[in-house]
């Protein structure tokens, strides 16, 4: 079985180099092609950071909202107004019943292409995103494609459920969700994986969860509590709160797994990289 290779160096500014990147084989893969989608949550710390790293990026519905309204005081250094000028979206979509009517026109002023998909109310915003960079962005490498989405966690579950649903819709699209405390990503049961730590700014507590069958077997490398050919189950054992204690974690699994891994705060990965120079 082919491995998949994955390593969160999104997390890291955009002129490092990770040692690793994602990729599927046993040669080293480019660096993903990058597009960030934002949600009608609360932007993640690191929101700017995201979009460094971007070649796309577009906002689902009330996500512009966000944007306009919570990225300058993610750069608090900086002027509000030019902020919100620099970063734009190339596209807006979903069925606008979020997004604020000043907003909008703003972002419609500086070119924005709004989406109005009103008509359909059988998939997500964030449904709508990720079918719209899949089909209409052939600059970006489809192969290599990778889907940052923040503000994918918080607020009511039922929305939390229906991001977790598009992973599984679009399985063989690379698809992270991510807030301010952690990632989820789904692991696809046609390979095995093969899971690259940045200690500095993820882990150590992490998670691997089956959904939509069980698993009859699953066998890990690199966590406190290793699974070895290990059923898991809802109503039965699932490995939550686990630890990443390697710097490469393998996983392979006959059913599609979700994997989570903690972010750390600013304050912890500090300390952390002072006790590592200590040692």
């Amino acid at each position: 079985m082919d491995v998949m290779r994955h390593c969160s160096s999104f997390l890291l500014p955009a002129t490092s180099t990770a040692a690793d990147s994602d990729g599927v084989g046993g040669t080293a893969a480019p660096p993903p092609a990058y597009a960030l989608v934002l949600l009608n949550q609360r932007l993640p710390r690191f929101a700017p950071l995201l979009w460094q790293h971007a070649q796309v990026r577009m906002c689902a519905d009330g996500g512009a909202n966000r944007v306009y309204d919570e990225m300058p005081d993610l750069l608090p250094d900086e002027d509000a107004s030019a902020i919100r000028n620099r970063y734009k979206p190339e596209a807006i979509r979903g069925d606008m019943d979020s997004i604020r009517p000043e907003v909008k026109d703003f972002y419609r002023t500086l070119g924005t292409k709004i989406l109005d998909e009103s008509h359909d109310q059988d998939t997500t915003d964030l449904h709508k995103c990720v079918s719209y960079i899949r089909d209409s962005t052939p600059e970006l490498n489809n192969s290599n494609l990778c889907i940052l989405v923040a503000g994918a966690l918080g607020g009511r579950f039922d929305h939390e459920i229906g991001n977790i649903n598009v992973l599984c819709r679009f399985s063989d699209t690379r698809i992270i969700l991510i807030s301010d405390d952690c990632q989820i990503q789904l692991l696809p049961r046609t390979h095995c994986h093969e899971i690259h730590i940045l200690s500095s700014v993820e882990g150590p507590h992490c998670g691997l969860i089956p959904i939509g069958m069980p698993s009859k077997s699953t066998t890990t490398t690199g966590l406190k509590w290793d699974l070895a050919d290990t059923e898991m189950k809802f109503g039965g054992l699932i490995s939550t709160s686990n630890i990443a204690e390697e710097e490469t974690v393998t996983v392979c699994s006959d059913s599609d797994l979700l994997w989570t891994i903690s972010i750390k705060k600013p304050e912890f990965a500090s300390q952390h990289e002072a006790h590592k120079k200590s040692i």
